[in-house]
């Protein structure tokens, strides 16, 4: 038994953030259903790489997924999405702020239909304020968070990542809002709305930054890959041409690395006794560590680390996370066949459960695919469904 299989998560969102969280509720056994345009599919479906016209990141984004293609201008279509609310607990959207309105299947008109529904509204900025509507992407987010003003080297720019992070948070913060309005609805028997702009979340994950601001008159300043609450703690290069990253976090740490790497005397230094004091002597700490370690490969190099018990991780790429045993034992890459391009390996869902355990029924599957099935299970017959595919409200 999955631990949210009696859940219905409808997926009407696009792109990322809204997308993510429905994976993660159909990672968990619900029954999810993504609902797209009959003309215009989820822009995630041409992200990326693909593979014999198959698109690889909409597999993962869209696994668990049942699709239907719906036109909400039209009245079939918008009766149609109504039909499926009223079987439904979850509703994920991210239009601009009143678009469900505008059609006539906003949240009046679903809980109208079904009191328990709650509907997570993912949007960049929110529901209000000068902002709401704007176009809101991670990127927006990871820039006006802080983010980016606290990533790159010391004289370089701000660094954006090289992936929807915002967005990843976003789907996390996602799960959890709705997660929460369900267990209020145990108590009350009522849905809700929830809402999610991007950019919060991220600004959450980013520490006591406005407390700092608010407190001090001071603002994080970009480190690179160093830290400014402790040092040694960087990126350092192998013999062979290989990386590790090590981290000090703890006190007792950082005084083993520098046993290790024969600098002792370091630790009877004042500065030494602090993070923030280590910090401030970070060329000095990596410059012994940096220097030990570039003259080792990388298997010497994390062995002594872990046999001393000091905190350090060699950096991979995807071909190293498929191969490290500790990722095998954890089973995080999961092996799914998929109907177009046979057996294919992602990661799997981000935790396990000693009861009710996740699992991946099937890859991202094509626009519409189960649009008849679907619609028969609403009590639709065949000759309606012919009917609303001949007026455009399905696909």
């Amino acid at each position: 038994m999955s631990a949210l299989e009696d859940l219905t998560v409808i997926d009407l969102s696009t792109l990322f953030a809204g997308p993510m969280a429905a994976m993660h509720f159909g990672d968990m056994g619900a029954a999810v259903i993504k609902v797209e345009h009959t003309t215009k599919p989820d822009p995630a479906r041409g992200h990326g790489p693909s593979r014999d016209g198959q698109n690889l990141w909409w597999k993962t984004l869209g696994r668990n997924k049942r699709t239907i293609r719906l036109d909400l201008h039209t009245e079939g279509g918008r009766e149609a999405l109504l039909r499926l609310v009223e079987a439904a607990d979850v509703v994920i959207e991210n239009f601009r702020p009143g678009t469900l309105e505008r059609w006539g299947v906003g949240y009046d008109a679903m809980s109208a239909r079904n009191p328990r529904i709650v509907l997570a509204r993912v949007t960049g900025f929110g529901q209000k304020g000068p902002y709401r509507s704007r176009p809101g992407f991670g990127t927006l987010a990871e820039a006006m968070s802080g983010f980016a003003a606290m990533t790159g080297e010391p004289d370089g720019p701000p660094v954006l990542p090289p992936f929807g992070l915002a967005d990843g948070i976003a789907s996390l913060a996602t799960a959890y809002a709705v997660m929460v309005a369900l267990h209020a609805r145990e108590r009350s028997g009522i849905g809700q709305e929830v809402d999610v702009a991007i950019v919060e979340p991220m600004l959450a994950m980013l520490g006591p930054q406005i407390t700092r601001w608010d407190q001090l008159g001071t603002v994080q300043q970009r480190t690179g890959n160093r830290s400014a609450n402790n040092a040694p703690r960087n990126t350092y290069r192998t013999a062979d041409g290989s990386w590790v990253a090590v981290s000090t976090s703890a006190q007792s740490i950082a005084e083993r690395v520098m046993i290790l790497v024969g600098r002792p005397e370091l630790i009877a230094e004042p500065w030494f006794a602090t993070g923030a004091g280590r910090a401030e002597h970070a060329d000095e700490l990596d410059d012994a560590v940096g220097g030990w370690i570039a003259q080792r490969s990388r298997a010497e190099v994390l062995d002594v680390f872990e046999r001393a018990q000091a905190a350090i991780a060699p950096i991979y790429d995807a071909a190293d996370i498929v191969e490290d045993p500790q990722f095998l034992a954890l089973g995080t890459i999961h092996t799914i066949h998929d109907d177009d391009l046979g057996e294919m390996r992602m990661q799997g869902p981000m935790f396990r459960l000693s009861a009710g355990d996740a699992t991946i029924a099937f890859t991202g599957r094509a626009p519409g695919a189960d649009t008849d099935a679907l619609l028969g299970e609403l009590g639709y017959t065949a000759a309606e469904i012919a009917g609303l595919r001949a007026e455009g409200s399905v696909a």
